[in-house]
């Protein structure tokens, strides 16, 4: 039986280590934590991988979204349309920075924001949309960017599962008035722990950004406003600087993934497999596939020792937490479909072609089918 992690961060640790070592020790050395020349150095080497003007690190991908948030302007009785079907992050930040979200149903294919649906949503009291890159595909960013042009909204990346996603040649981050990213363990842009940043091309919010985080300072002693507590550690920024330089060829490594699973799975009938759009470059932050087999197919994957995940099995609208919004099951149908059918495959830099065989094979022989 071979054994098929559903994430390898222990392989991709162990290459780099040395280096990381090496950085980590630098900064032991200078006692340097917070701030200074590696956050900054992390911060001009994202927001020019992201073709964006500025970014701000700061403490988790949550705390990114609920910054930027806020430097929109973001108040209490504000309105914020976007998917249930992402993680209740960022439902939290909204909620967290004082606004209320309304949600619209997915794209029946891509799974992200449908632009189609954002209009019959609109309230008086809307004034931004918040699109999810969802598993490192690109949303249809220019309807969207459209319908927000049209009722004077703003809209704000979530792109905490697509660093180095593009849309129409643009990277993901940069389109919206704001990007938010993650820098969690499993990203494809991975800290070792908890990591954030917010990149834009208007540099006044990112600067916004980086008072809100550091307590509202803009000069030490001298608080503009009250803040937060959101900023990024300089040992976290130093890994995730070494860690950038090698994300685009992780990025290439994940699509050569999720081309062989599509080589491999393209006859089996009984699963759907990812789509990427003609718009899209996306980076497969996680390859779902759809069943109506998901929980069955998934034990006997696990019994194979292959490592799988659920993205996301109960869509924020059916959540114990939103239990008083007045939501109700059947209310955002497609998102609903993908909670029950959807199943995430193995998928990271690091696997190799006999693993995506093995877990290819063990798929095609729990639907009857022989795939070699």
């Amino acid at each position: 039986m071979m054994d098929v992690p559903f994430v390898d961060l222990k392989t991709q640790h162990a290459r780099l280590l040395p280096e990381i070592s090496q950085r980590l020790q630098a900064i032991l050395s200078a006692a340097q934590f917070v701030g200074g020349s590696e956050v900054s150095g992390f911060e001009e080497e994202f927001a020019a991988f992201c073709s964006a003007r500025a970014c701000a690190g700061v403490a988790s991908g949550t705390e990114a979204l609920t910054l930027a948030l806020l430097a929109l302007g973001l108040s209490s009785g504000d309105e914020v349309i976007t998917v249930p079907n992402t993680f209740i992050a960022t439902t939290e930040a909204i909620s967290r920075a004082g606004g209320t979200f309304r949600f619209v149903d997915c794209h029946p294919e891509t799974f992200t924001l449908d632009p189609g649906q954002i209009e019959r949503a609109l309230t008086d009291r809307v004034v931004g949309i918040v699109p999810i890159h969802l598993y490192g595909h690109p949303a249809d960013m220019d309807p969207i960017v459209d319908v927000s042009q049209r009722h004077g909204l703003w809209v704000l990346e979530d792109a905490a599962q697509a660093h180095g996603a593009a849309y129409k040649g643009r990277r993901c981050g940069s389109i919206g008035m704001m990007g938010c990213f993650s820098f969690y363990p499993g990203k494809n842009l991975g800290a070792c722990g908890e990591a954030g940043a917010v990149v834009s091309n208007e540099t006044e919010l990112v600067e916004k950004v980086r008072v809100l985080r550091d307590h509202g300072q803009a000069e030490k002693h001298v608080h503009l406003a009250e803040g937060y507590n959101g900023r990024l550690d300089a040992m976290q920024a130093a890994i995730l600087r070494i860690k950038l330089r090698h994300l685009e060829e992780w990025n290439e490594r994940r699509r050569w993934a999720a081309a062989a699973y599509r080589d491999r799975l393209g006859s089996v009938p009984e699963i759907s497999l990812p789509v990427e759009a003609p718009y899209a470059r996306a980076v497969y932050h996680l390859y779902v596939i759809r069943t109506d087999e998901r929980d069955r197919l998934r034990d006997r994957l696990s019994a194979k020792g292959i490592g799988s995940g659920l993205h996301y099995p109960i869509p924020l609208h059916l959540q114990p937490a939103y239990g008083d919004r007045g939501f109700h099951r059947g209310e955002f149908p497609e998102v609903e479909r993908l909670a029950a059918q959807g199943l995430s495959l193995p998928m990271h830099p690091e696997l190799t072609e006999p693993q995506i065989d093995y877990v290819a094979e063990a798929i095609g022989a729990f639907f009857g089918h022989r795939l070699s």
